[in-house]
């Protein structure tokens, strides 16, 4: 991928640019992913959906317009039948952005645009269920059943006067999107292919002196110079921010001597997240016994929780089989051992034995899942701490790493 913009004509509808690299059948990849969710409504008797995160229309049709705009607006929708076409209601003056895709047979004004700013939400719920329960009873097999991913109460109260039977559908398009195709894979590739040259620019420009801002900048620049979309956290501090972790990227200027952390957290390809972390050490000198020590930790963690992965293993199965954190360094524990990845961090969620009655889930480890394997290794009262993350795919006889960023030999004890 390049910097520069361009456009080459396939013929009608399929226009590509340096952002869909041409290693990637983008046709195939939205026909599969469309096939799979309209699979999963066959067998759980959905007449409809109404898809109004952006994330889940992305899947379904490969559409995106002002992603982060929609991210926090939810007026822009789509409906998606069993069987029929699929009906964009897109923000106005802009549906021309989804004409290109073979995947959106009609586009329509949005319903609710901007209903709430104008105080009409109570006017127009009534409206757009009247819309929406029309196609169902055109397009729909008799079930009535419509499944929401996330809207306005409003809405669903209006859909359910008009007879439908509505149904919160966000946890089972989770479980359509676990398993990744070929095409996604590829996209996955792309992806942390981008991220990693946007990491290795943080490590050149980290100096003593550098602000964590200049060096979130840097990392965001690359991620766009090589084709990505945005970065979905500001997770990258230095020194004593390190500890404990999900502080985000400040004015502060790094320290000689210091540790940098950074978890990566981009929407890259086509969409599709790369999700790694690496710690580094901050010139001049060598790192100390104490940031070896937390290094080694987390690399260890790291390390043997990837080795316990395997198709058929359960999810609390992992969990019970992770790396023994040390008793100092539990009470800052990363939220999860692990965590599946596609257009975001996805299911599965593996939590740690601890945690699992809080936030475990049944499940089992299937080929095709794409996973993080989380470490933070900090302890209360300590001056910093080491964040390193690994993303792999489970294949039929176990991983195969997809993040290929280099550890740091000086902070493993390692250099010559």
């Amino acid at each position: 991928m390049t910097a520069a913009y361009r456009e080459v004509d396939r013929g009608p509808g399929l226009w590509v640019t340096d952002t869909e690299p041409p290693s990637v059948d983008a046709v195939q990849l939205r026909a599969e992913r469309l096939a799979k969710l309209r699979a999963m409504m066959r067998d759980k008797d959905y007449d409809a959906l109404v898809l109004l995160d952006p994330y889940n229309q992305r899947y379904a049709t490969g559409s995106r317009n002002m992603f982060g705009y929609f991210l926090r607006n939810s007026t822009r929708y789509f409906f998606v039948p069993t069987e029929g076409p699929v009906i964009l209601f897109e923000y106005p003056q802009s549906a021309h952005v989804s004409d290109c895709l073979e995947t959106v047979q009609e586009s329509r004004h949005s319903k609710i645009v901007w209903s709430s700013v104008g105080n009409r939400d109570t006017e127009t719920a009534a409206p757009f269920a009247q819309e929406i329960a029309d196609l169902v009873r055109q397009y729909g097999r008799g079930s009535r059943k419509v499944g929401l991913d996330r809207c306005s109460h409003l809405l669903a109260l209006a859909l359910e006067a008009q007879k439908c039977v509505v149904t919160d559908c966000q946890q089972e398009i989770l479980h359509v999107r676990r398993i990744k195709t070929a095409n996604e894979i590829q996209c996955l590739r792309l992806s942390m292919a981008g991220t990693e040259y946007a990491v290795a620019a943080v490590r050149e420009a980290l100096r003593p002196g550098i602000s964590e801002n200049e060096l979130f900048a840097r990392f965001y620049g690359e991620v766009i110079r090589h084709g990505g979309e945005f970065v979905e956290t500001r997770l990258l501090t230095s020194g004593p921010r390190t500890n404990p972790w999900f502080k985000e990227a400040s004015g502060r200027c790094v320290r000689p001597g210091e540790l940098l952390a950074l978890d990566s957290d981009t929407v890259g390809c086509f969409g599709y997240y790369s999700d790694f972390s690496r710690t580094f050490h901050c010139d001049p000198g060598r790192p100390t016994a104490q940031q070896k020590l937390l290094y080694r930790h987390a690399y260890e963690q790291i390390q043997h929780n990837i080795g316990i992965i395997r198709p058929g293993a359960s999810y609390r199965e992992l969990a019970e089989r992770a790396w023994k954190i040390p008793d100092r360094f539990v009470e800052r524990r990363y939220t999860s051992v692990m965590h599946g990845v596609g257009m975001h961090g996805e299911a599965p969620f593996i939590a740690h034995a601890q945690d699992y009655g809080s936030f475990g889930g049944e499940g089992i480890v299937e080929p095709g899942m794409v996973i993080s394997v989380e470490s933070y290794i900090g302890e209360v009262n300590g001056l910093e701490g080491v964040k390193l993350e690994e993303e792999l795919l489970v294949t039929d006889t176990g991983t195969e790493l997809l993040s290929q960023f280099p550890f740091e030999d000086s902070l493993l004890g390692r250099e010559l």
